[in-house]
Parts: C-alpha cells; sequence; structure tokens
C-alpha cells in the first residue's frame, strides 16, 4: 500500500493530469503583458474558455478576476488553475510579484490547482519564498495541487535560459515542496533532461512562451516530452494562431501518444 502522503498527491493530481500526462491552457497573461498579446478574439476570455474546453485540455490557467466572471459557465467542463500572484510591466527594476488572490478565494472559484511565480534572483527573491511557503501549506490542507513558476529573473540573473540556470529553477522547486514546476526551455531536449532530474519527484511543465512557428513549437513539444516533462502549459501558441483546435490536436498528439 502506498503511504498516505504518496496516495494524497497522486489523487491530488489526477485532477489535472490524464495518465500523468497534461496540457494546461494559460491565459494569466493581461496583467504581466497588458492587451497587447491578447489580439483581436483572445481579448474575450469566453474565446479562450471555448478553446480549453473543445480542446479537451486538462485544465485553464485564470487569475483571479477573470475567473469570477468566466469560469462559473464553464465550472463542470474543465478544471481551473488560479494563478494567485501577479504584476504589471510597467513597474522597472527588480521583479517582484505579490500575492493578489488567497487559497481560500481560489478555493471558493473551485480549483483544482493554485499557481505563483517566484523570480528567483531577484533582490525580493526572498519575500516571493516566504509567500510561497505559505500558500503551500494553506493549499494543502484543501488538497489543491501547488505550481511553481519558477523563472530565473534580475540583474544578477545574466543569461536566464542557460543549462545550468534552468536545471537550478526546476531544482527550487522540489526543494521548496512544490507539485509541480513551470519552467522556460533551454535550447535542447539534452539540458531539459538535466532540468527534469534536477526536479526529481517534482512534475516539470513547459512554459510555451511567445509565439513561434508551428513547426518550431513542436520540435520544442517533442523534445521536452521526450527529456521526461510531463506536459505544457501553452497560451499564445495556441490562441494567437488561426486554427488553435488544430494545433491543440498535434500538440495532444505529442504529449499524450
Amino acid at each position: 500500500m502506498l503511504p498516505l502522503l504518496r496516495k494524497n498527491e497522486m489523487d491530488k493530481l489526477s485532477k489535472i493530469t490524464t495518465n500523468g500526462k497534461a496540457i494546461y491552457l494559460a491565459y494569466d497573461h493581461g496583467i504581466e503583458h497588458g492587451p497587447v498579446d491578447l489580439k483581436g478574439r483572445s481579448l474575450d476570455p469566453d474565446y479562450i474558455l471555448d478553446i480549453a474546453v473543445k480542446g479537451g485540455y486538462n485544465a485553464i490557467v485564470l487569475q483571479k478576476g477573470v475567473a469570477e466572471k468566466y469560469y462559473p459557465a464553464y465550472r463542470d467542463k474543465i478544471p481551473l488553475i488560479v494563478k494567485l500572484n501577479g504584476k504589471t510591466r510597467l513597474v522597472g527594476g527588480e521583479p517582484i510579484s505579490s500575492q493578489v488572490c488567497s487559497v481560500a478565494e481560489a478555493v471558493e472559484l473551485g480549483a483544482a490547482a493554485v499557481g505563483y511565480t517566484v523570480y528567483l534572483g531577484s533582490q525580493y527573491e526572498a519575500k516571493m519564498l516566504e509567500e510561497f511557503g505559505r500558500i503551500e501549506e494553506e493549499a494543502d490542507k484543501h488538497n489543491l495541487v501547488v505550481i511553481g513558476w519558477m523563472y530565473p529573473r534580475g540583474k544578477e540573473v545574466k543569461d536566464d535560459d542557460s543549462p545550468e540556470i534552468t536545471a537550478y529553477a526546476a531544482r527550487v522547486g522540489l526543494e521548496l515542496g512544490a507539485d509541480m514546476v513551470k519552467i522556460k526551455y533551454c535550447g535542447s531536449k539534452e539540458c531539459f533532461a538535466q532540468a527534469v532530474r534536477a526536479a526529481g519527484k517534482t512534475k516539470v511543465v513547459l512554459s510555451g512562451g511567445p509565439k513561434v512557428s508551428d513547426e518550431e513549437f513542436l520540435e520544442i513539444v517533442e523534445n521536452i516530452m521526450e527529456a521526461g516533462a510531463i506536459g505544457l502549459a501553452v497560451g499564445r501558441n495556441v490562441w494567437q494562431k488561426e486554427s488553435p483546435l488544430d494545433i491543440t490536436q498535434k500538440i495532444k498528439e505529442i504529449v499524450f501518444k
């Protein structure tokens, strides 16, 4: 018999995975990027949620305001990941992303998981690590999956997608106790495999990043899956496309094969 803690962890993850793999549709860009990345139809949250449902995504990632106003109509159709912190692009200097939504609010919204960004290397890193620890403690009481957006950033970080820094980010997620980490692509299958190894038993998903060609993006998806990731959280490389459901199907064929 599995230890109780391990069984609970598996039960949590099963709510937002399929046979241990997952694709998440990310739509938490509005605070960080503003409307500049929400072009055309993608400015409408209903359009994104419709893609998530029709595309068979394992969950949708939303900030609390969008979740409050739009998710109720989709609550029985797709699981929710609530992003608990955020910052705008209007403030310069060292990055800091403070908590704007509590775990209790996320539970009320129907979340199956919560996410939180830590800007590793920022001079404000300690504050974000402290908040992340409190969030984990609270989320565990509600049996919520905790996903760490582990993004090295700040004046002391010279190359935020180098193999060493990417593996470091993944390892921090494990050391902090995250159920899952979301990390950037470091440029090759080999270096991403190193990051997956560094994460140990913490699951790894790719951060989808800015829009690129279908061919380039699908090659990245193949590489990260071969490297041992369980999947990805993708936004612009789906909902900025002319045929988002077509690219979704191609992603699923790679992730769930």
